[in-house]
């Protein structure tokens, strides 16, 4: 392995110490718990070093989102590839999606609530955002029904999802009608 090799390979496991260090603050503590001076003192290197790699905390924010969106996109494929039929893979995926949402609350935040300087339903947005979108649309296409534009019903039901995900979160609404919740979206908008 040459030098530079060498110095890339180091500098990309620095990179993904960060963000590794970056989402568990967050997770612990919440987003204003992560600070440079912080993720310097945990990861044991200087803030120069951490500015060589992110410019600042919203540049941090939007490497936890994008790795983020990378494990969404994953947790909701093989959830409805486990599904057997349309409607059911509907069901799959809001489960899956809310439980996404529950068990990573600081990555939540970091794909839809802050601002991590990324590019959402734009020709520059990040490849792994719109391959989260694609695994929404999959599904949720499917079962949009005649004339109704796909993408724009998959971005319907994602708000409506997004809505319960954050309501539910904040205590608006009580976690135990999320099962009902989730048929009631299915049943109501899903067409098949």
């Amino acid at each position: 392995m040459s030098v530079q090799e060498r110095k890339q390979r180091e500098r990309a496991e620095r990179e993904r110490l960060i963000v590794a260090t970056a989402r568990e603050l967050a997770e612990q503590q919440g987003w204003d718990a992560v600070t440079t001076r912080r993720l310097a003192e945990r990861i044991e290197y200087s803030q120069p070093v951490l500015y060589s790699h992110f410019r600042g905390k919203r540049e941090i924010i939007g490497a936890v989102a994008l790795e983020g969106a990378t494990e969404m996109a994953a947790a909701l494929r093989a959830a409805t590839s486990a599904a057997d039929g349309p409607r059911a893979r509907v069901t799959a995926l809001a489960r899956s999606y809310l439980d996404f949402a529950a068990r990573n609350p600081a990555v939540y935040d970091a794909l839809f609530q802050l601002d991590g300087g990324l590019a959402f339903a734009q020709e520059d947005t990040p490849e792994p955002l719109k391959d989260a979108f694609a695994a929404l649309l999959e599904s949720l296409g499917e079962v949009a029904g005649d004339g109704v534009h796909p993408g724009v019903f998959t971005e319907t039901f994602w708000a409506a999802l997004h809505g319960l995900a954050t309501l539910t979160r904040a205590g608006r609404l009580p976690p135990e009608y999320v099962d009902q919740r989730v048929q009631l979206l299915v049943d109501r908008l899903a067409v098949s």
